[in-house]
């Protein structure tokens, strides 16, 4: 990986427009992949804000009680192949249905980018299905406290929490997912930068 660097919000759009160049006539997919707590919500967050019809998709709500990783099958068939065939996106994953959670994941017709953030969601197997991957990384003390954080807050039960790190550090070490990314961002102050306005980030 290169060294890190600032760039501006308007340098990482046209990044991401580089990345899905070739696409054509649907909507680009990007893969926001990152190990937990590395930062990628805010930077999903951040690009939908800056990319106007940009949505996004966390793999947290399509594995809510369902499996930490395992569940390439419910994206791609829920989520990725309408929205690449140009359709919009109402899909309740089983588990909502049998829990009675309301609502539903929703991509609306139109998007001109999609965000799929999560741990695994540039996974090798999802290749087919995406247009490009952007790695969000952090150092380990910055993620830990962040973790801590969430379970003293009671966002996610200490047991629960070690299980999924189980599935996690070896999964995201399998995958080596940054080696396959067109883009890094650092999800901490790598670099003394504008939050609001500018980026760090590492050429591929």
């Amino acid at each position: 990986m290169k060294p890190w660097r600032v760039a501006t919000t308007a340098e990482v759009v046209g990044l991401i427009r580089e990345m899905t160049s070739a696409v054509g006539d649907r909507p680009p997919v990007i893969a926001v992949d990152g190990r937990s707590n590395s930062g990628k919500t805010t930077f999903s967050e951040r690009l939908v804000a800056a990319w106007p019809g940009a949505a996004v998709v966390h793999t947290d709500d399509i594995a809510w009680w369902h499996s930490v990783l395992d569940w390439t099958g419910l994206l791609v068939d829920g989520v990725l192949t309408p929205v690449r065939a140009g359709r919009a996106v109402a899909f309740r994953p089983p588990q909502w249905d049998v829990r009675g959670r309301p609502g539903a994941v929703e991509v609306p017709a139109g998007c001109t980018l999609l965000l799929v953030e999560g741990v695994g969601s540039g996974r090798r197997s999802l290749t087919p299905h995406l247009d490009g991957i952007v790695w969000a990384e952090a150092p380990a003390a910055d993620r830990e406290e962040r973790d801590r954080a969430d379970v003293a807050a009671g966002l996610i039960a200490p047991e629960n929490f070690d299980a999924w790190m189980r599935e996690e550090i070896p999964f995201v070490e399998a995958e080596r997912t940054w080696e396959r990314a067109g883009l890094v961002v650092a999800g901490w102050a790598a670099l003394p930068h504008d939050p609001e306005r500018e980026f760090v980030i590492a050429d591929s």
